[in-house]
């Protein structure tokens, strides 16, 4: 169901890029010519049956045709309105690689973990260690080349100092660290509401 919703989602996200896209290709093509002219607004407005729109704006129409600062200000704004619906379209349609850590890397191609799946492992790795009561993983793959950084957070009780619990959350992370290539930093604290060490 939450996929179907996504699904919908995006494809009327789609449809109204598509059409405020084509609103502004318009717009700009009925701005080359001025007064009653192929190409003006009031043509434009005419073609799509806005006549009283027009009698209403065409006075704004005709200043926003004329030559002066009310004409820089509209290529301006036109411009800008150009440029938003391109980035707008190309972030739609383009669609985000995920970044992975890589394992390795030969001439049969990757082998790889998803940053989400390693983070989780960290986690629970990490939240084996006697005193951790929880743990929060953040990976970063490095831009080229094989492994990345884990960061971890973990979470105990007052009776125990910082570095027990990085010492130990670290010597628990060792093997997974040399598999993947990470380089780990793990920072102990103590968490503001009190909690009971598992």
């Amino acid at each position: 169901m939450v996929a179907a919703l996504r699904t919908l989602a995006g494809l009327i996200g789609f449809l109204l890029l598509v059409i405020l896209a084509l609103a502004g290709l318009a717009a700009a093509v009925f701005s080359l010519q001025g007064g009653e002219e192929t190409l003006s607004y009031h043509n434009l407005a005419h073609l799509l049956h806005l006549d009283d729109l027009d009698a209403e704006l065409g006075a704004w129409l005709s200043a926003l045709e004329a030559d002066g600062p009310t004409a820089a200000i509209a290529a301006l704004a036109g411009a800008g309105a150009v440029v938003l619906g391109i980035a707008l379209l190309v972030g739609a349609l383009v669609p985000t690689r995920e970044r992975l850590i890589i394992l390795r890397r030969d001439q049969r191609g990757d082998v790889a973990a998803r940053r989400r799946a390693v983070g989780q492992a960290a986690a629970a790795l990490a939240e084996q260690s006697r005193d951790v009561m929880s743990a929060k993983a953040k990976v970063r793959p490095r831009r080229r080349g094989a492994g990345g950084n884990l960061r971890v957070t973990a979470n105990h009780a007052r009776t125990v100092g910082n570095r027990e619990v990085a010492a130990a959350v670290r010597e628990r992370l060792d093997a997974l660290a040399d598999a993947l290539s990470l380089h780990v930093r793990v920072r102990g604290r103590v968490p503001r509401r009190g909690g009971r060490v598992r």
